[in-house]
């Protein structure tokens, strides 16, 4: 009984701080359609990023990351390298341009 005690206590710490990494956030990010959507979800496919999913109704991306590998910061700096504007980074007029017309959103 002791030693399955034990096991058990050594499971808590081994096991729940992997799960305790993760973090999940939600921000807003610029795009119009389906094909934004593919896009942004397809870059975040990516080491340390455990799940991506972008609303074109809402314009809401979730992101559920490990910390220790990819940081906040890295993520929104990666959706605006795809040309889509989130508060914390703004994508160039370079990547803005090269989205297919109908991703085209209005600039702030």
């Amino acid at each position: 009984m002791k030693k399955q005690f034990l096991i058990a206590l050594m499971s808590v710490f081994f096991i729940l701080p992997v799960a305790a990494k993760d973090i999940k956030i939600s921000f807003h990010v610029n795009g119009k359609c389906g094909m934004c959507e593919e896009r942004i979800e397809n870059a975040l496919d990516i080491k340390g990023i455990k799940f991506a999913d972008w609303s074109k109704e809402t314009k809401m991306c979730t992101v559920k990351f490990n910390p220790d590998i990819i940081s906040e910061k890295e993520i929104h700096q990666i959706i605006a390298k795809l040309g889509h504007d989130t508060k914390m980074c703004k994508a160039t007029d370079k990547d803005y341009n090269n989205l297919h017309q109908c991703c085209h959103y209005k600039r702030d």
